[in-house]
């Protein structure tokens, strides 16, 4: 099982309950196919650095999770295949970024001064 990482942006123009759907139906997804999901965060509307299909923000999500390899692929295939969904990236993360990824989660989770 390796360590990944995704975050993905959803269309500006999903309603709250269309946001909740998608999400859970990626993350359905993975448990479906054997991932340990070890975090979630939602990082709400951010705008964009350009524009994608003519919109200028989007519903940011990360999901940290463990899967084998060949989860992969046809995990992004449903990216791909989803409308609402106008980018993706995933990340294997290696002992370093992992690391820093439980910094990360620490951070969020503390309470800001």
């Amino acid at each position: 099982m390796n360590h990944y990482e995704t975050v993905f942006i959803l269309n500006p123009v999903l309603s709250e309950t269309q946001i909740k759907e998608a999400v859970k139906k990626f993350e359905d997804y993975l448990v479906s196919k054997g991932a340990e999901m070890i975090h979630k965060e939602d990082w709400g509307l951010k705008k964009l650095a350009y524009a994608i299909q003519h919109k200028k923000s989007g519903f940011y999500h990360l999901f940290e999770y463990k899967v084998s390899g060949e989860a992969i692929a046809p995990f992004e295939l449903e990216f791909r295949r989803d409308d609402s969904v106008m980018r993706y990236l995933t990340v294997k993360l290696d002992k370093h970024a992992a690391a820093w990824a439980e910094k990360r989660k620490a951070r969020v989770k503390s309470p800001k001064k």
